[in-house]
């Protein structure tokens, strides 16, 4: 009976796509490989003259990728609503085990498959220290959870707005804490590279204290000055194009800087989305079958599962080149994981919606 009222209800429920820039969101990022390495090639020095543009000799924080990078990350932020948290006690479940995927499981997962595939099963392809990189970077981008696209795919599962709100408005919070010595830990044992903690340490100040600080607050002050539903109704939604614009223009000069390398590499970009992908799909399958066997409704199940399947690549990006520099294999890693997200992650939201009668049915709100 369960299962019936739940189908009547998907059969009414109004299907939801992505916007056309969303929803071909790989074709643009594959345009922007092809563009960022003819740039590469076409006008060598003046890549090169970007690529000396750092803030502060040997910091590896290329300058105009970082302002890119707070452009994509500050409106994220402008959306994590801590007054929220106070209601997560109701529904405790389903955080637990987005958390449980999130930081135990993920973490671990992604640097066994990093380490299985690089190491052993494509070490006759891979040399040991292009290993060490694709290494670092799945790990690094493994322990980013996402967080803007997030709100997309829990839209596309018909998931619950506000749990999703404290889902990732909790999980920016851990990140704070756990981020740095994951990757570190995580990264010196999995390969043979050392991981600069100052560096780390500055990353995580730059691309998650000061956007969440400065997120929090604007977002404070407009809802004081315009009110709640003017700005996530109206303000919000209009950072959208500047946001994925940022996006876009970090991965050309980032596929600029990696030209040599990739034109070089070009198989190497279908290996590394190897582990990728076990690694996305591992994670969705067991928040979701944990979420179903807890019995958590599909409104928060779905996003869930999402939550633990999908990364905050931005700030991944961000992490490898100001550790390992912007032509680095941890940076070309990180942004392979952006070629596979959003379809990826559409199947996802495919196999979610097909089967919400496995869980308990819900009243439409």
């Amino acid at each position: 009976m369960e299962g019936a009222l739940a189908e009547e209800y998907q059969a009414q429920t109004p299907v939801k796509r992505l916007n056309l820039f969303e929803r071909y969101l790989t074709l643009w990022v594959a345009l922007c490989m092809i563009a960022g390495v003819f740039l590469g090639q076409a006008a060598p020095d003046m890549v090169q003259e970007l690529r000396g543009l750092e803030f502060g000799e040997g910091s590896h924080v290329n300058a105009p990728i970082a302002v890119l990078i707070w452009l994509m990350i500050i409106p994220m932020m402008m959306k994590v609503d801590l007054p929220s948290l106070r209601n997560v006690g109701r529904r405790p479940q389903g955080l637990l085990i987005t958390l449980f995927v999130n930081w135990i499981v993920k973490p671990l997962s992604m640097a066994f498959v990093a380490w299985l595939f690089f190491r052993v099963l494509f070490a006759a392809w891979i040399s040991p220290s292009e290993a060490d990189q694709y290494i670092a970077g799945s790990i690094i981008l493994a322990a980013a959870p996402c967080t803007a696209m997030v709100f997309v795919w829990s839209y596309l599962t018909d998931g619950d707005p506000a749990y999703t709100l404290v889902q990732v408005s909790i999980n920016d919070l851990i990140m704070l804490v756990l981020f740095a010595p994951l990757v570190g830990v995580l990264v010196a044992g999995a390969s043979a590279l050392t991981v600069p903690f100052p560096v780390l340490f500055y990353s995580v100040i730059a691309f998650i204290v000061i956007p969440l600080l400065l997120g929090m607050v604007i977002r404070q002050w407009l809802i004081a000055q315009r009110g709640r539903a003017w700005f996530e109704n109206f303000l919000l939604p209009r950072f959208a194009p500047l946001t994925m614009t940022a996006l876009l223009a970090t991965l050309v000069l980032i596929f600029a800087f990696q030209a040599d390398n990739i034109t070089g590499k070009t198989w190497h970009v279908a290996l590394i989305a190897i582990p990728i992908l076990i690694q996305v799909y591992f994670n969705a399958s067991l928040a979701y079958g944990l979420m179903k066997w807890r019995k958590v409704p599909h409104s928060v199940a779905a996003p869930g599962a999402l939550i633990g399947a999908s990364n905050f690549f931005e700030l991944a990006v961000a992490t490898a080149i100001a550790l390992f520099g912007p032509e680095s294999g941890a940076a070309l890693a990180t942004v392979v994981g952006v070629l596979v997200e959003v379809p990826v992650m559409l199947s996802v939201c495919s196999v979610c919606n097909r089967t919400r009668h496995w869980f308990p049915a819900e009243e439409p709100v």
